[in-house]
C-alpha cells in the first residue's frame, strides 16, 4: 500500500500589496511506503504539519492530488474519507488533544467507539497504554494527566486500529528524555511490523530511528 502526493499545494488567501495568498507549501510531489519512518525537520512555519494534515486526510490540498494506492482520497465524500481515515490513519496532533468528559482509556477507544467496536479493542487499548507507561491512569480523566501523560494517550489512541499509516506531530513533545526514546522506539517497531510512519520533529534523537529524512523550508524541501 503506497499513498502519494501528486502536484499539491496548500494556499491561505492574505491580500496585501505585494501578494494574494500565502503558499504554505509549494507545489510538490511525495509519497510514504510501509514499513518506512520518514521524518522531516525544519523550523516552524516552514509547512511540515501543513503536509502532514494534507497526507493525513485531514487538511484538502489547494492544489493536486493524494492517492492511497489507486483512490483519490479527497475525491471521496465525507462519510467515506471519515471510514478511509477510520481505518487506515492514525494521527497524533501537535499539542494536548482528549475529551475531558471521558477516562483515558476511554480516549483510546475513540476510534473504535466510531464504529461500536469498543469490546473487539478493549484489550489492544490496555496494551497500548502499558507500551507507553500510562496504563496504571487508564480510570483518569484528562484534567489529572500531565502535558506529557496527556500527549502518550494521543499516541495510544492513534495507534489502536492498527493504521498503516501513522502521522505523528511532534509526538516527543512535552517528554523527558527516557519517554521519548520509549516512544520513538514505539514508532521504529511500528515500521518494523510493516507500518509507515511520517514523522514531524525538532528531537535530534529521532534520526537514528529514521530511514529516510526530508528538511523543509519556506514551504519547500530543501536539497
Amino acid at each position: 500500500m503506497i499513498l502519494k502526493a501528486v502536484q499539491i499545494n496548500k494556499k491561505y488567501p492574505r491580500p496585501t500589496k505585494l501578494a494574494s495568498h500565502f503558499e504554505a507549501v509549494k507545489t510538490t510531489d511525495f509519497s510514504l511506503e510501509k514499513g518506512k519512518l520518514t521524518e522531516i525537520t525544519g523550523r516552524s512555519g516552514s509547512g511540515k504539519s501543513t503536509l502532514l494534515y494534507m497526507m493525513s486526510g485531514l487538511l484538502t490540498p489547494s492544489a493536486g492530488n493524494i492517492f492511497l494506492d489507486q483512490t483519490d482520497i479527497y475525491s471521496l465524500s465525507d462519510e467515506k474519507l471519515a471510514k478511509l481515515r477510520n481505518k487506515n490513519f492514525g494521527v497524533i496532533p501537535q499539542g494536548q488533544t482528549g475529551l475531558f468528559a471521558l477516562t483515558v482509556l476511554q480516549n483510546v477507544l475513540c476510534p473504535a467507539a466510531i464504529f461500536g467496536k469498543t469490546d473487539k479493542y478493549q484489550n489492544r487499548a490496555m496494551e497500548l497504554l502499558d507500551m507507553v507507561g500510562i496504563l496504571n491512569l487508564k480510570d483518569a480523566k484528562m484534567n489529572e494527566l500531565s502535558g506529557g501523560e496527556m500527549r502518550r494517550m494521543s499516541i495510544a489512541r492513534a495507534l489502536l486500529m492498527d493504521p498503516d499509516f501513522i502521522f505523528a506531530d511532534e509526538p516527543t513533545d512535552d517528554l523527558d528524555d527516557e519517554n521519548t526514546e520509549q516512544v520513538l522506539k514505539l514508532l521504529r517497531k511500528t515500521c518494523d511490523n510493516g507500518k509507515s510512519v511520517i514523522l514531524v520533529t525538532h528531537e535530534q534523537s529521532a534520526k537514528k530511528y529514521a530511514d529516510q529524512i526530508f528538511n523543509m523550508d519556506g514551504g519547500s524541501f530543501k536539497s
